[in-house]
């Protein structure tokens, strides 16, 4: 059920909304100041692109300075990714079938809100907090 939800959202925005923060990863690659950003922006495009089975968990090992990036990214980036993630989510759970994936969208909100110091891990792994330490 999964891999048919996946692709449901691959099909419905999951492609278009991969390549846009792909994109925003290579622009913020270009400076040396962008590079973390560079790379959490990557991550949320490899999430966007496949988000069933998989949940977004913190990574015990962010020191303070990714909590100093978050608060950069909050206030330049990372609300308004969050709005967008909203109202697409809102627009998708007006539909029957658009429910999981307007979850789908709910689901990418704490990770375009604070995407530093953050992993993806499989949904059904019991194992994967005591993995990340």
């Amino acid at each position: 059920m999964r891999f048919l939800l996946n692709v449901v959202w691959l099909v419905f925005g999951g492609f278009f909304l991969a390549v846009g923060y792909a994109f925003a990863g290579v622009l913020l690659a270009i400076t040396i100041v962008g590079i973390p950003f560079a790379i959490a922006s990557f991550r949320m495009a490899n999430f966007a692109l496949w988000p069933f089975g998989r949940r977004l968990v913190d990574a015990p090992s962010a020191g303070a300075l990714a909590g100093i990036g978050n608060v950069l990214w909050l206030i330049l980036a990372g609300w308004w990714l969050a709005l967008g993630h909203i109202v697409t989510g809102v627009a998708m759970c007006l539909t029957i079938i658009g429910i999981p994936l307007g979850i789908a969208n709910f689901k990418l909100i704490p990770v375009s809100l604070l995407p530093l110091g953050k992993r993806i891990v499989d949904a059904d792994d019991p194992y994967a907090f005591i993995r990340l330490r």
